[in-house]
């Protein structure tokens, strides 16, 4: 069978391009890889807090993704079903750890950190307004960091990922009071955190001046 092109492949709705690769066109999973790839690391690395552990779990994600792709019924989105394997193996990641640097299972969740670098637009600011940019996505970070997994992982999958109350909560075993509670936490102690740190921020700046 004559491979398809990749620009055809690009045109191609997910449930095309997984019905295609059940056939045996890798370039097909390849397509979808490269569409999700970004995505996943983004949120193996906001539950795994680590570099490391957020690209062994992406591979990890699309292998088991290739070789499950026949238990996908498309009762979901293939987004949805890869966000699932996702957050199953950045919590087995987190269960494995013994360096004791991490918190357990009992932590929070995280906040808008990849939210915010899609909505601050690339090019030419000048030093200042860039390292103040720059700045504050570090000052999320570490306020998404900080949150206990158990609310750091509500929070990616709603505020970050986007998915629904629903879907998170089928994701996570939850029930939708669990995941509404959750999350409501979440972002209480993400404002709390961030108004603290905000605020010790622009005393150092005056004592500076």
């Amino acid at each position: 069978m004559a491979s398809t092109s990749s620009q055809s492949l690009a045109a191609l709705a997910d449930a095309a391009l997984v019905d295609q690769a059940r056939k045996g066109d890798q370039q097909a999973f390849t397509e979808l890889a490269n569409r999700y790839a970004a995505k996943i690391f983004r949120l193996a690395r906001h539950i795994t807090r680590n570099d490391q552990d957020a690209e062994d779990t992406l591979q990890e994600t699309f292998l088991k993704a290739y070789s499950r792709l026949d238990q996908f019924q498309g009762n979901s989105s293939f987004y949805t079903w890869l966000v699932r394997i996702g957050v199953n193996e950045s919590l087995m990641k987190i269960r494995r750890r013994k360096d004791g640097k991490f918190v357990s299972l009992d932590e929070e969740i995280e906040t808008p950190s990849g939210a915010l670098a899609r909505e601050l637009p690339d090019g030419g600011e000048d030093p200042e307004e860039l390292f103040g940019r720059r700045e504050l996505r570090d000052v999320l970070a570490e306020a998404i960091d900080g949150l206990p997994e158990t609310y750091r992982t509500v929070f990616v999958l709603r505020d970050v990922e986007g998915l629904s109350t629903e879907e998170t909560a089928e994701m996570l075993g939850l029930s939708i009071s669990a995941v509404k509670s959750r999350l409501l936490r979440a972002r209480l102690q993400m404002r709390e955190k961030l108004r603290r740190r905000l605020k010790t921020n622009v005393q150092q700046k005056e004592n500076y001046m």
